[in-house]
């Protein structure tokens, strides 16, 4: 730990508070050396066949992990959203409901498929989505839902659950933040059709980049097992059938690190829950700040970021961007626009001609009206990342000094714009 002594905010030249570096992310250390070495020597290091003996090691300790009967390892968590979507049957044209405050793949699966996403919006107390929202916009064209469990929360599985069955809907659990996660004391990823989770270097667990799929269906499994495969059918498959499948096998030098990763973490999430508790107690002190409303039912939380809504008021009028920018530069890592709201992105906005399932008719309607994802997107939301709390006590101490730190010279910024902040914290870095 190491505090600075200046008042001075560090983004106006003063001395930040901390100059420490935090636990490195990738956690990895000789375990992982010696999965990728044997992996590497026995010279087996692909998906195919597939599934190859360490992905399906893997995956099967993961399907356990989750409640699930089975999980196929695939190359990211991106397309991992896409074929379960086609697995599950959800046919080109159909409507699929997902949150409007998401990473951006969780529609672009429903578009890849040839769907239409649909955007509902989030809850304001928990930012995952609305389960009375997104049951105002069940059509006779909506096939499925994909509930988002975000950052640190888990979506209302119970409702999400009791929507599916009154409409027939299929549901995808988009679990990308929410390794070893558990509502009521059942793994995330078990609750619908089923669960998608990504390995991308940021996350819970990581090789780099991967994904997999958890089901309890056999004939999921098949269909998935084809369209990962090139087409090929699983072995035994119930009801095998022609298709065109795409190469999303992974490899097993990637099945080898995540073997190991996945012992790691019961010890992180541990390690997470204590140092969030006491950020979450420090919050609720510090005037401006709120900490999410974390359900009951959450038995095992799972914390990719820590999130907290922001008020400009109680900050000397600052915008949301300024009081982030001045946070990273009191040496916290931090962001504020992790993620857009989707309906106003305009990676978004309809596009008939590239996309054949947005008609033109849909191009033309209003677009979707979301005001708790947008607030929440570009005025209120505050990312901090999961490795700031795999430290100490003093580490914690730290992020909650910076943030009082900010707050008590909050005029110093008055009237800075994002822009002005970021070329700021450039010069900064340059010295």
């Amino acid at each position: 730990m190491t505090r600075g002594s200046s008042s001075r905010l560090a983004l106006l030249g003063g001395t930040p508070v901390r100059t420490d570096s935090w636990p490195q992310w990738p956690a990895r250390g000789p375990e992982e050396e010696r999965a990728v070495i044997a992996t590497l020597r026995d010279g087996d290091w692909g998906g195919f066949p597939l599934p190859n003996e360490r992905s399906a090691v893997f995956a099967d300790a993961f399907a356990e992990r989750h409640d699930c009967e089975h999980a196929l390892c695939v190359a990211n968590g991106t397309v991992s959203l896409e074929v379960a979507l086609q697995a599950m049957g959800v046919e080109p044209g159909a409507e699929v409901i997902v949150p409007a405050y998401t990473f951006e793949a969780t529609a672009s699966a429903a578009l890849f498929s040839g769907c239409v996403p649909v955007f509902a919006d989030i809850d304001p107390e928990t930012w995952c989505i609305d389960v009375e929202s997104a049951a105002a916009l069940v059509t006779d064209r909506t096939q499925a839902i994909v509930p988002v469990h975000l950052a640190m929360t888990i979506a209302d599985l119970d409702a999400i659950g009791s929507l599916a069955e009154e409409h027939g809907l299929a549901v995808l659990e988009d679990c990308a933040h929410a390794h070893g996660a558990r509502w009521r004391g059942r793994g995330v990823g078990s609750w619908g059709d089923a669960g998608s989770f990504s390995f991308q270097t940021s996350k819970l667990m990581t090789a780099g980049e991967g994904g997999i799929v958890t089901t309890s269906d056999d004939a999921l499994l098949d269909r998935l097992h084809a369209l990962v495969n090139c087409g090929r059918q699983r072995s035994g498959a119930a009801e095998p059938a022609p298709v065109i499948g795409h190469n999303y096998r992974m490899t097993d030098l990637q099945a080898a690190i995540l073997e190991v990763q996945l012992g790691r973490l019961d010890a992180q999430h541990a390690s997470r829950g204590r140092n969030a508790n006491r950020l979450r107690a420090a919050i609720e002190d510090i005037d401006g700040l709120t900490n999410l409303r974390i359900d009951d039912r959450v038995t095992t939380q799972a914390i990719y970021q820590f999130v907290f809504r922001f008020d400009r008021e109680a900050f000397g009028d600052v915008d949301r961007d300024v009081f982030v920018g001045a946070l990273e530069a009191e040496g916290v890592p931090a962001d504020g626009r992790f993620y857009e709201a989707l309906p106003v992105s305009e990676l978004l906005r309809p596009k008939p001609a590239r996309y054949p399932a947005w008609s033109a008719a849909l191009a033309a309607a209003p677009i979707a009206d979301c005001p708790n994802a947008e607030r929440v997107a570009y005025r209120e939301s505050v990312w901090l990342p999961h490795q700031l709390l795999l430290g100490t006590e003093a580490d914690v101490d730290d992020i909650v000094e910076a943030v009082l730190k900010v707050q008590r010279v909050a005029g110093d910024l008055a009237g800075l714009e994002s822009a002005e902040v970021e070329r700021l914290r450039r010069a900064r870095s340059a010295r």
